[in-house]
């Protein structure tokens, strides 16, 4: 059984409400014969709306909600009274939140602030009662419109974490030591490899009582972007980051080695992750002196910031803070607006076992009487 609740990605049925249907009736009072027709409009179907939440931090609640439906708008009726619209349904989703079509893979949108709300799935609109198509030669219609039919839609929702740093590394690079280290989160430490199942956020303390927010994303090897290992499962986690720490440890073979092969992963995932700022932190070196540190920097990536680090001991923990937040706070640096999604690969995705197809039947029952078609109509009433 799963450690945590952390969900990062559901797939759920989506439909919004039919339009209700028009009203053919005709007035019918004493002494008034042949008041003509005076059917009501019917009322719209209900929308489904996306609303970001700060509140929600994983996608569990919506594992077991996997159909979201709106109710349909109610028909018209006589004296030209409009049916009652469908009532809309709201999802509630964590800020950096994605959303793609499950048959396709196309995107469709993106959540990221507290209160945005996007429509997901229009709902139809209400038909026309009789009363609008009453004309000099025609003044008693007997037909009215049917309500538009709804929407469905199977989405795939993906959450992508926001925070300021993202660590990248292989398995015991020492990521989640660091986490546990310089912020309060308890991550599962142990001395093997893929010890981190799930993203890890932690708040970072700096001085003055400022902070920012650091992720630990499960280890990255040769082959992530083509699914090996836990790479495709949590790389989308990266896209968010508005800063990369890379960590590689001091008793690597060859540290520019170790770093290629994580930048190529990257970018083999997301060319867009290339502009995003780097940062090089060697961990692991509380048993190296001052001579051995000056000959590994000469090995290091040029055109990188890098520094020397060790979890345990202390070293280089405040420089590397000092290191984070400079680079977090230059000017026009945040980033995090211009990613660019990509369509969703549907071979690469997992199939859950309660993944299924969706058939529902309507029963609502059709109107029996004569109908006009929508295009029709709209150019009669504007004429």
């Amino acid at each position: 059984m799963a450690e945590s609740n952390f969900v990062d990605y559901v797939k759920i049925y989506c439909r919004s409400g039919k339009g209700g249907r028009g009203s053919s009736h005709f007035r019918r009072e004493k002494y008034i014969p042949k008041g003509g027709p005076d059917g009501g409009d019917g009322g719209r179907g209900g929308h489904i709306f996306l609303r970001g939440n700060r509140n929600y931090w994983t996608l569990l609640h919506l594992k077991y909600e996997r159909h979201v439906i709106a109710t349909s708008g109610e028909s018209g009726s006589a004296k030209r009274s409009t049916g009652k619209d469908g009532e809309d349904r709201t999802i509630e989703v964590p800020c950096g939140t994605v959303v793609f079509d499950a048959e396709t893979g196309e995107f469709i949108c993106d959540v990221t602030e507290d209160g945005q709300v996007v429509m997901l799935l229009k709902g139809g609109r209400g038909g026309l009662g009789n009363c609008h198509f009453k004309t000099a030669t025609n003044q008693a219609p007997r037909y009215a419109q049917p309500g538009e039919p709804a929407q469905e839609r199977m989405v795939i929702l993906q959450l992508k974490l926001l925070a300021d740093v993202g660590l990248v590394g292989f398995p015991n690079a020492g990521k989640s030591t660091l986490l546990s280290v310089v912020s309060a989160a308890k991550p599962k430490i142990a001395n093997y490899p893929f010890t981190t199942l799930e993203p890890n956020l932690g708040i970072v303390s700096y001085r003055d009582n400022r902070s920012f927010v650091m992720a630990d994303i499960p280890g990255i090897i040769e082959g992530a972007s083509e699914g090996k290992g836990l790479g495709l499962r949590f790389l989308r986690h990266i896209e968010r980051n508005s800063l990369l720490l890379f960590m590689i440890p001091a008793d690597s073979n060859d540290i520019r080695k170790e770093y290629e092969v994580l930048h190529n992963e990257l970018v083999k995932y997301n060319p867009e992750l290339l502009e995003k700022r780097r940062i090089l932190a060697i961990t692991k070196c509380d048993m190296l002196d001052e001579e051995l540190i000056e000959e590994m920097k000469q090995e290091l990536p040029e055109g990188i910031p890098s520094v020397f680090i060790s979890s345990v001991s202390g070293l280089g923990i405040t420089g590397l803070k000092d290191l984070l937040w400079n680079e977090l706070n230059k000017e026009t640096f945040h980033e995090v607006e211009r990613i660019v999604h990509k369509s969703l690969d549907l071979s690469t995705i997992p199939v859950d076992d309660d993944d299924e197809d969706f058939v529902y039947v309507d029963d609502e029952d059709e109107d029996d009487l004569e109908i006009c078609d929508w295009d029709d109509d709209e150019e009669e009433l504007s004429q």
